[in-house]
């Protein structure tokens, strides 16, 4: 039997929870407009499973899963409590603001810091999404 320390208790990060009214209008959003992949769409008993994800990196994702009961519908673009829901990293942010308003998602609070450049912007539920892109370390 192998030892574990108690700091590699797990292997990775699979799927965070997106609470969706639409999982086909959520879909395309997350598909059409932020580019991620779909990992995983099937239906069984009644309930569908949409896993989508970034390219290249296929085993984490977002589950964007049907609101089910009038508690989570309430939640629904709220559910982090107006904090970011995710960050995604980017190696253009310039491209992603020209990408975004493309397709007319409207971006805010655009910064510059030490180590990276960033913008918010907010799927169509109202989850607020960070793109940031990352400085390169002086060598």
């Amino acid at each position: 039997m192998t030892a574990r320390s108690d700091t590699d208790l797990f292997s990775g990060l699979g799927r965070l929870v997106v609470l969706v009214e639409d999982p086909d209008a959520a879909l395309a959003f997350y598909r059409d407009v932020l580019g991620f992949r779909v990992l995983h769409d099937r239906t069984a008993d009644g309930f569908r499973y949409v896993h989508v994800g970034v390219p290249g990196q296929d085993a984490v994702g977002l589950w964007l899963m049907t609101a089910g009961s009038g508690r989570e519908a309430e939640l629904i673009g709220r559910q982090c409590g107006g904090q970011p829901l995710l960050v995604l990293y980017t190696t253009d942010l310039d491209a992603v603001r020209a990408h975004l308003h493309g397709h007319g998602v409207r971006v805010w609070n655009e910064r510059e810091d030490t180590d990276s450049r960033s913008l918010h912007l907010a799927d169509l539920y109202g989850n607020v999404i960070v793109v940031a892109q990352l400085r390169r370390a002086a060598a």
